[in-house]
């Protein structure tokens, strides 16, 4: 499994943080096995290899820091989602720009144009060519107004 894969996976398991009753302990605790991804690889080639402990350990800090950081991070969206109400984005499109900005925060060893450029990458495979846009217009405003 490579990184934009384990990536890829957080935010699914960020994107099932919205819906879900569970703590993010448990959530990772039973997504992130064997058998559960044997269970997915069926209906998602994404699954059809099971993280080893680095790349698991990745997930995880994706995940936890996005729940932990959940307000700070929907504040950003919100702030550079300019005709965009909050509770009008998809939440595909959410879990992943939490996942690029919560990696731009907090993880200074990726670069920023990396964890934009994967976001949109990954936002191809599941929004609008419209939502790509906004996607990529919230995370560059985000680095340019931010990270300066």
């Amino acid at each position: 499994m490579v990184r934009n894969t384990a990536r890829e996976i957080a935010i699914h398991l960020s994107y099932e943080l919205s819906f879900t009753d569970r703590s993010v302990d448990e959530l990772l605790d039973s997504r992130l096995t064997e058998s559960a991804f044997a269970a997915l690889a069926g209906e998602d080639a994404l699954y059809a290899e099971a993280p080893n402990a680095k790349q698991a350990a990745y997930i995880r800090r994706l995940v936890k820091g996005v729940d932990e950081h959940g307000a700070e991070l929907d504040g950003y969206i919100d702030k550079y989602a300019k005709g965009w109400r909050f509770d009008r984005i998809p939440l595909v499109a959410s879990a992943i720009m939490r996942v690029a900005m919560y990696e731009i925060l907090y993880m200074p060893d990726i670069p920023s144009g990396v964890s934009i450029n994967e976001a949109v990458e990954i936002a191809k495979k599941y929004e609008t060519a419209e939502t790509v846009k906004f996607i990529n217009g919230i995370l560059g405003s985000f680095v340019r107004q931010e990270m300066a």
